[in-house]
């Protein structure tokens, strides 16, 4: 299955037979070759035919879209989304510079929904590598919605961001308090320099008389030597909930199964606890942060 096909499917049992008449037809116009203009124009007007709702696919559809392309999950897509990337997809040309051209030209004039949706479908474009440095725009951004757009629920930065621009990356989803435990396969490209760059802003924010983001720890894994330790066990004293809940999961995923005990046998949060428990037995890779995610847990 396709990316395409799987979009379709999704639409096929949400959007009612008016509206979905309009996406087809827009289809086919894209299909049979179209000017950028008018390209731009009917990404732009999928707003008024698009039922306004989530796209909220259940868990059998999240697993057909990871297996049409690894590391996509449009679990927090909307509609109108699907609307627009099925548009997208929809081009006869997507292999050729027409298309890319095309393809840039939406993000020129996008409102922040135009430009959400173009950043979420980027990964599900042939070749998608082509256009990683727009995609790498979207990870410099301040704005939370477009970072995550670019960055989270996708392939995209794991697949095709340089070393630079990957660390880079991270760190921006503290700064702007994203959830980087929805940046794909961070696991997989940890290194010593991103742990170095993880513990100079836990140091800033220390030194600022601030809160370290507990998804710090996320970027440390086996590196970062006696420096990420004491950081690690300094937050496992002064930290609050979250904060000691992250050192935790740090001091598991860096094998330091003893300290961790230890720390459990005085811990008296029932959340916290909770996450020593979970990682001691195993639960402790970079989605298993998600119990630190203050929009889901509701834990400070």
């Amino acid at each position: 299955m396709t990316t395409l096909q799987c979009l379709l499917g999704l639409l096929d049992r949400r959007v009612p037979a008016e509206r979905r008449a309009w996406l087809d037809s827009a289809r086919a116009e894209i299909g049979r070759g179209i000017e950028d203009e008018r390209f731009c124009v009917l990404f732009s007007l999928a707003s008024r035919f698009a039922p306004r709702a989530p796209l909220a696919p259940d868990a059998a559809e999240r697993a057909r879209a990871a297996q049409a392309l690894a590391g996509w999950n449009p679990e927090r897509w909307s509609i109108l989304d699907a609307f627009r990337a099925v548009l997208v997809l929809s081009r006869s040309d997507l292999s050729t510079p027409s298309a890319a051209r095309a393809i840039e030209e939406l993000f020129r004039y996008a409102d922040m929904g135009e430009l959400c949706a173009a950043y979420k479908l980027l990964a599900l474009v042939p070749q998608a590598e082509r256009f990683v440095w727009r995609a790498g725009e979207g990870a410099r951004s301040s704005m939370k919605a477009v970072y995550e757009s670019a960055c989270c629920d996708t392939p995209f930065p794991a697949r095709y961001f340089d070393d630079i621009a990957w660390r880079q990356a991270l760190i921006k989803a503290l700064f702007v308090e994203a959830p980087l435990w929805r940046v794909w396969n961070v696991d997989a490209r940890l290194d010593e320099e991103l742990a170095r760059m993880a513990l100079d802003l836990a140091d800033e924010r220390r030194s600022a008389g601030r809160p370290v983001n507990p998804e710090t720890w996320m970027c440390l894994g086996t590196h970062g030597g006696a420096r990420a330790q004491s950081s690690i066990e300094r937050e496992l004293v002064h930290g609050p909930a979250r904060g000691r809940a992250g050192a935790a999961l740090a001091l598991a995923r860096a094998g330091r199964r003893d300290k961790l005990l230890s720390a459990s046998a005085v811990e008296s949060d029932p959340f916290v606890k909770q996450v020593m428990g979970s990682a001691l037995d195993g639960a402790h890779d970079s989605v298993a942060f998600h119990a630190l995610d203050q929009s889901t847990s509701g834990v400070c």
